[in-house]
């Protein structure tokens, strides 16, 4: 399958791509017409009487009791940290007073 102009030029502004660059813009050109020719490849499976996959396993979810418990220690914690005071992790302020 071949994608126009036209077409890339749509995509890029759909995903905010900036293909201006001659190289750039037939390398992606390539990879994406390399991409359709894989699907269109898979439209010639013969897949009469095949019933769609809705799930990989016929498993369900098994989960464990969510348990709390002390893993980590707050001093031991602490004691990697660069800055620190008795209880905790000192950072940079990233958010104004304003």
């Amino acid at each position: 399958m071949r994608i126009d102009d036209t077409t890339l030029d749509r995509i890029a502004e759909l995903a905010r791509l900036d293909f201006s660059d001659p190289a750039a813009r037939k390398a992606i050109l390539a990879d994406m017409e390399r991409v359709l020719d894989f699907v269109e490849k898979l439209n010639e499976v013969d897949t009469t009487g095949v019933e769609p996959l809705i799930f990989m396993t016929d498993e369900e979810d098994v989960f464990r009791d969510d348990v709390a418990e002390m893993t980590v220690t707050k001093q031991e914690a602490l004691s990697n940290a660069p800055v620190k005071d008795s209880d905790y992790f000192k950072v940079p302020r990233v958010v104004d007073k304003g």
